[in-house]
């Protein structure tokens, strides 16, 4: 004889189970820090809060789109000499060359921005500035340090940006063998602004993720850990 069950009784053995799992992670104390930042003449790429994996993130979706996730730092951290972050990225951009200003996308990024002597930079650096604090509202960091994963560059390449020297990039990832999962990372941020810029970092200002694909007109999926500075 085959025992029938009720939908109401099938809803409560539902209801109990959900409550007997794990609710997921709550995202950071510092969430609320963190704001998008839109570029000018861009669409935004999409941020927010999630779980993957079990781990609370922050998911990043571009779909031709290019702009940060960022958040300024406590005056208790502008001189942390130590980064630790995680990303998992779904894809890579096959077009993409971060050698190429027109093609120059990522799907993963994080961005450190320090403060420092603008007025001993080049003239023309000074008037870049300037155009840019009118687009945006702010002036830039004297100096901008980024770690990327790129598609095609081998680990430990550094790149200048091609349209301003004050933003230097440190390939941490490359290539395809390692998507789909976790990745961890732990860098001496001193050590790395003096290996791309050649002088001692000055206090942190900023630190912001970036997931972009606005040059190659595709898209692009990442998620991004927790971000400590020490």
């Amino acid at each position: 004889m085959r025992m029938r069950t009720s939908l109401p009784l099938t809803l409560a053995l539902a209801a109990i189970l959900a409550g007997c799992a794990n609710p997921p992670p709550a995202p950071p104390a510092e969430a609320n820090a963190w704001r998008p930042m839109k570029l000018p003449g861009k669409l935004s790429t999409h941020y927010e809060w999630s779980v993957k994996e079990g781990r609370a993130a922050v998911s990043a979706q571009a779909d031709r789109s290019a702009s940060l996730w960022r958040r300024h730092v406590a005056p208790e951290l502008k001189h942390a000499r130590e980064l630790q972050f995680s990303w998992w990225v779904q894809d890579m951009i096959p077009t993409a060359d971060l050698s190429d200003p027109d093609l120059g996308d990522a799907p993963a990024r994080v961005l450190l921005g320090f403060d420092g002597d603008t007025a001993s930079l080049p003239l023309r650096t000074r008037l870049m500035f300037d155009l840019a604090k009118t687009l945006t509202g702010e002036e830039p960091p004297y100096a901008t340090l980024v770690y990327v994963w790129d598609a095609k560059l081998p680990v430990g390449t550094v790149l200048k940006h091609p349209r301003s020297d004050r933003v230097r990039k440190i390939v941490v990832d490359s290539g395809a063998a390692q998507l789909r999962r976790w990745r961890e990372h732990r860098r001496d941020v001193a050590a790395d602004f003096r290996l791309v810029f050649g002088e001692e970092p000055g206090p942190l200002l900023t630190v912001a993720l970036m997931t972009d694909s606005d040059n190659t007109r595709s898209r692009a999926r990442a998620w991004y850990g927790a971000v400590e500075l020490r």
